[in-house]
């Protein structure tokens, strides 16, 4: 079974950065297709950005302000987050993805970011 454990959100004043973090833990976290979600109150959850099996993806809202990255050695993988906005406001959620399936299947706990105007 895959574990996931965000840390890293907190509240932030537009333009600021945070560096989320996600730990993994069981399972083979090389092979994981591993993706930044986020939900804000009210709003349908969405993919952030993504990476692994040679290939990264952004969300356009996001694109030239976060940066993904992952850390195999270490199991870990990071969403380094830049020039925040009030709308960057949700909950923020680590999950992985097996070649097996389709959806991601292993999801973190989230950690929580906020960006005051």
């Amino acid at each position: 079974q895959v574990q996931l454990v965000e840390s890293g959100g907190g509240l932030v004043q537009a333009g600021g950065s945070l560096t989320l973090s996600c730990a993994a833990s069981g399972g083979s976290f090389s092979s994981y297709r591993m993706g930044w979600f986020r939900q804000a109150p009210g709003k349908e959850r969405e993919l952030v950005a993504a990476t692994g099996w040679s290939s990264t993806y952004y969300a356009n809202s996001v694109k030239g302000r976060f940066t993904i990255s992952r850390d195999n050695a270490k199991n870990t993988v990071t969403l380094q987050t830049n020039s925040l906005k009030p709308e960057d406001t949700a909950a923020y959620y680590c999950a992985a993805r097996t070649r097996f399936r389709d959806e991601y299947t292993y999801w973190g706990q989230g950690t929580q970011v906020t960006v005051s105007s």
